[in-house]
């Protein structure tokens, strides 16, 4: 079976690293990266919002199915180009990839379909109108543009916005300058709680739950600093978190099959990866956003436990017939290396060094991101330059190996060393108790 990944990031490396045992794998991707041409049978260097061309590319190979990883490709119709000419996809269709490319219509069809795990929220168009808004909002905010903003458009009022002066300022910033490709904002309440993860694969009726995860989107460690794309994740061996137990997990996917109903409704059937960014509040899961694809670092947590194919996997979400799938019982833990700086000022074209053999030997692998490999070379973007992931009994053997492994990278890099760590966990479960006490 012939598959094309497209995509350049780490968590596409991890989607061609579980498929190239049981199929041949091409790549198109904007960058070299190291991890995927090593996999791939043939790979291509271009754009991947390039519909045309990726429709091209896949006929010329004879590829019997496509898996898109990153949104943008998909916010652009990539899948009903691909479907057009005959290539069977794994990831949603534009319209319901609206899922994770129009906030404002995910939030509208929570309401219409009266689907668990809403919040209070508002959409405008005009900064007057928000502004009014907010300041009559008698809860905590966050302030969303409604597009895609590559995880760092997200601002909380009282974190990154100092007052609800300060939120007006950049709702106006947002919608003068169409931050996100509308002119467009979302409002809406903050939830206080434990961030965690759930992502799945959907045949377009059912879906597959997979381990949950638990992103760290904040640049710095003890969680301070900007919102980034996800400076780790880790996850447990019993599919679960320490402060997440097995009627909140099942509670949230109740959650997603709701929303998958309701997608299939409105724009037709949903097909691909769907991922639930959940908070953990004292009344239960809500739902903070959707990804309409692999969460990237969480990927990182999930696809390397599978011990069902995904290979066989992804061919039955095309064919609308997921039965179910096996996982290891492991802990992961996932560290992301970025340039110095990041996000606000990385710095590009830096040359690192990887010792792919010592990581290994230590019992952890490596998973290529914004990097661009050429003379031999490796060079970093101002973006992640590369995650490392390891597993174990639990989350402490799984971090101390991915520590371990950072020793064996050179460059001008930073990491947050404290993701995984005893110490953030139990921050972690203390947080809910306190929240669950009050």
């Amino acid at each position: 079976m012939k598959i094309l990944v497209v995509g350049t990031g780490a968590r596409e490396h991890a989607i061609c690293q579980a498929i190239s045992p049981d199929a041949e794998l091409f790549s198109f991707m904007s960058n070299q990266n190291p991890g995927i041409a090593k996999l791939a049978k043939e790979f291509k260097i271009g754009s991947e919002m390039d519909l045309d061309a990726v429709k091209m590319q896949a006929i010329s190979w004879g590829v019997d199915l496509a898996i898109i990883g990153p949104e943008s490709p998909l916010e652009k119709g990539i899948v009903d180009t691909l479907q057009e000419a005959g290539i069977s996809c794994v990831g949603p269709t534009q319209q319901a990839a609206r899922i994770e490319t129009d906030k404002a219509f995910m939030r509208k069809l929570f309401v219409d379909y009266k689907i668990s795990g809403s919040i209070a929220y508002g959409v405008f168009q005009d900064s007057e109108e928000a502004g009014n808004f907010i300041d009559h909002f008698e809860k905590d905010m966050v302030v969303k543009p409604v597009g895609l903003t590559g995880g760092k458009g997200v601002k909380i009022v009282g974190e990154h916005l100092a007052d609800g002066e300060d939120a007006k300022k950049y709702v106006k910033q947002i919608i003068d300058n169409k931050i996100g490709g509308h002119a467009s904002v979302v409002l809406e309440e903050r939830l206080v709680g434990e961030e965690f993860t759930i992502q799945a694969l959907v045949d377009g009726d059912h879906l597959i739950a997979m381990p949950a995860a638990q992103d760290h989107p904040h640049a710095y460690e003890g969680d301070q600093g900007p919102i980034t794309g996800g400076m780790g994740s880790y996850s447990d061996k019993n599919g679960l978190l320490p402060f997440l137990d097995e009627k909140t997990y099942q509670n949230s996917v109740k959650i997603m099959e709701e929303t998958v109903s309701a997608v299939k409704k409105e724009v037709g059937p949903y097909q691909g990866v769907l991922y639930g960014q959940f908070m953990l509040c004292p009344e239960g899961p809500k739902l903070v956003e959707y990804n309409a694809r692999f969460g990237d670092p969480e990927a990182m947590n999930v696809l390397p436990l599978l011990k069902t194919s995904f290979v066989d996997l992804c061919q039955q979400v095309v064919d609308g017939n997921l039965k179910k799938a096996e996982f290891e019982s492991k802990a992961t833990v996932c560290k992301y290396l970025v340039p110095n700086g990041y996000p606000d000022s990385g710095a590009a074209n830096q040359i690192i060094k990887v010792n792919e053999e010592k990581i290994k030997a230590e019992g952890a692998f490596v998973y290529y991101a914004a990097v661009n490999q050429k003379d031999g070379n490796i060079y970093t973007s101002a973006s992640r330059a590369l995650a490392l992931s390891a597993f174990g009994d639990s989350i402490q053997e799984a971090e101390e190996i991915c520590e371990k492994a950072t020793h064996h990278v050179e460059g001008d890099l930073y990491h947050r060393r404290d993701v995984g760590t005893n110490e953030l966990i139990q921050k972690r479960i203390d947080h809910m108790k306190d929240l669950l006490a009050n």
